[in-house]
Parts: structure tokens; C-alpha cells; sequence
């Protein structure tokens, strides 16, 4: 069965759209986005900076792993250290030449399945990364229809469960390090339990808690809406737990915007995000979410202008103070930045 791939990024298409940046003067921290080098598909610091320099205040951004620039050899075990000693310099080069605080905070991967023995690996991490690494993504995102699936993440559906699983997130802890968790909706109430036995590790649960509006869950939007939103209301009551709002320009989401004649317009990316977008804040509060680019792999449906435009679009009516916590507060406390 083929994977459902994300489209590629087309800039001629992107061009198409062109707005003015809404409430230029919000600070923002871009808190979730990735950089990488693969046959098609580029998106390094020049690039980033490029959009950084588009027009919204973005102060910092936070760097979560993306399989690539693992080192070339030695243990298995040990080579996504390379991911965060590539990261670190990055930010370097950033912080050398005055600009936004490019990968401010960075997520490593680790296997946590293998329990006791991460703990070199996320002490690596933490000596490759210098005073950025804060944590790990361990990907969980699972599901039976199969083209779903990332086969470069290979992983099942009771992972969480697993004792070699538990007994690496439990390292998290010993080690003062937080977990962004990227599953699919429903599996949010194995997060819970995770979340409810380790209350000490700071969670964030990626991309509005895994949408899917593609493969077997085309068509079923209201049902997967019922769905999520009685598992969010139990993840919720964990004060550990925090989400990020964003991710929805993935071709999992199912939303279609890439499909569209021309780039769409932020108004109407902010009518398709606002329901799931603004749940979440009802649920977690504004203290408990933070706003996110997922770029470069949201940049098939979306530019970077029109995403955060339509992230302000979804955030009107907040107060001042609220806006804050979703722009840069929740994500500068979650992160330490």
C-alpha cells in the first residue's frame, strides 16, 4: 500500500499569495520547525531566515528533529546525536550575526525504547546541544490504515505501554528533559496514562493532537472531531500537558489547501484551523498552548506570511495577555528560553 506522501513545496505556487502581515508588532517564538537537506526537498537556516525576515516579529524559534545530519558512524544508537550538534551550530551562526534566536531551544530524537540505556544518548544530546537541548521526540504516530504510516519511524501501537518505552521516558525525568509527543488522535489516551504516571516530565503534544482527515478518515470529519475532543478533555486534566497549535498544513490533515488553484488566503486557513484551534485553547487555556509554523513541511499549503497571519486571525477576540501566552509566553516557559 503506497504512502500517503506530503506534496512537495512549489515557491511559483506560494507566490501567488501575497498579504500584508497582520499586528506586525505581536512577538512571536516559532515554536516547532525543522531543517533538513533531502533530494527535493531543502530547507536550511538561509531558508529559514528568509521567512523569519517576511515580516513577523518571530524573536526565536525552537528546532524539533527531523532525521537528518545523523551522524555517519558509531554506535546505532548514538548517530541522531549529529542532528543536534548540526542544530547547535546553527543557532551559533544565528546568535554570531544578531538575528532571531534560529533554534533557541532543540529536540533530539533518542530511542526511548531501549530503556536504562538512553541515557548516554540524551546525555550526548545534552553535551552536543550545549545549553539549548531540551528533550526528546521519540515518534509514536501509528495507525492501521497503512498508508499513514512513516516507515522511517517504525513504531506499534501500545509503545507507550512497553516497559523498555517507560523505563527510557522515566530517564527524561532523571535527566530534568521535556517530550514532545507526534501521535495520531486516536491515540491520545495512551499519552494520558503516560502523562498521569510521569507528572514530573513536561509534555507538549504536537500539531492540535494529531488531526487526520485523510486515507481511512476522509470524509469523517465530524466523527474525528467527537472523537479528539473526548480524548483532549481527559488530556487536559493533566497539568503536565501542553499542545501546540499548528501542523495543520500536513497532508494527513486531509484540509486540501495544497490542492487549491492559488496559495490560500489567510482568512480562510484561520476558518478550517479555528474550531480545533480554538477547543484546544478552551480546554488547555491560553497558558498551555503555543502557536507553531511546522514548517517547512506546513509550507506545501501555506506561506509563512499567511500562516502566522492566520494564526492572529484565530487568536482575535483573546486579550492582550492571552495572546502573549499563545505567541511567545507558553513556548518561552515550556521551552526555558
Amino acid at each position: 500500500m503506497t504512502r500517503l506522501a506530503q506534496p512537495p513545496v512549489r515557491v511559483d505556487w506560494l507566490a501567488t499569495r501575497q498579504e500584508d502581515v497582520l499586528d506586525p508588532g505581536q512577538p512571536i517564538v516559532d515554536a516547532h520547525h525543522h531543517l533538513f537537506d533531502r533530494p527535493g526537498n531543502r530547507y536550511l537556516a538561509e531558508d529559514l531566515e528568509a521567512d523569519l525576515a517576511s515580516g513577523h516579529d518571530v524573536r526565536a524559534t525552537v528546532f524539533v528533529q527531523a532525521r537528518g545530519f545523523y551522524r555517519a558512524d558509531g554506535p546505532e544508537a548514538l548517530r541522531p546525536v549529529g542532528e543536534t550538534a548540526f542544530a547547535a551550530r546553527v543557532a551559533e551562526a544565528a546568535a554570531a550575526a544578531g538575528g532571531p534566536r534560529i533554534c533557541a531551544a532543540i529536540l533530539g530524537y533518542a530511542d526511548l525504547t531501549l530503556g536504562e540505556a538512553v541515557r548516554p544518548v540524551l546525555e550526548a544530546h545534552v553535551a552536543a546541544g550545549g545549553d539549548r537541548f531540551r528533550g526528546v521526540r521519540h515518534i509514536l504516530a501509528w495507525d492501521l490504515d497503512e498508508r499513514l504510516l512513516n516507515p522511517a519511524y517504525p513504531t506499534r501501537e501500545d509503545t507507550t505501554e512497553s516497559e523498555g518505552f517507560r523505563r527510557g521516558f522515566a530517564e527524561l525525568a532523571a535527566c530534568g528533559l521535556r517530550f514532545d509527543a507526534w501521535m495520531h488522535y486516536h491515540q491520545i489516551p495512551r499519552l494520558t496514562a503516560l502523562a498521569q504516571r510521569f507528572p514530573d516530565v513536561p509534555i507538549v503534544l504536537d500539531h492540535c493532537g494529531g488531526v487526520l482527515g485523510a486515507g481511512a478518515y476522509a470524509g469523517r470529519r465530524g466523527e474525528v472531531f467527537v472523537e479528539w475532543d473526548r480524548a483532549m478533555v481527559d488530556l487536559a486534566a493533566c497539568p503536565n500537558v501542553m499542545v501546540k497549535l499548528g501542523g495543520l498544513g500536513m497532508a494527513l490533515s486531509g484540509f486540501g489547501f495544497d490542492s487549491c488553484p492559488e496559495a490560500p488566503k489567510s482568512e480562510d486557513l484561520a476558518a478550517a484551523w479555528r474550531p480545533w484551534m480554538h477547543r484546544c485553547i478552551e480546554l488547555f487555556g491560553a497558558g498551555r498552548c503555543m502557536f507553531e509554523s511546522n514548517f517547512p513541511v506546513d509550507r506545501s499549503s501555506y506561506g509563512y506570511v499567511a500562516g502566522w497571519n492566520a494564526m492572529k486571525l484565530v487568536a482575535t477576540g483573546a486579550s492582550r495577555n492571552e495572546r502573549n501566552a499563545l505567541f511567545f509566553g507558553s513556548a518561552t516557559r515550556f521551552y526555558g528560553l
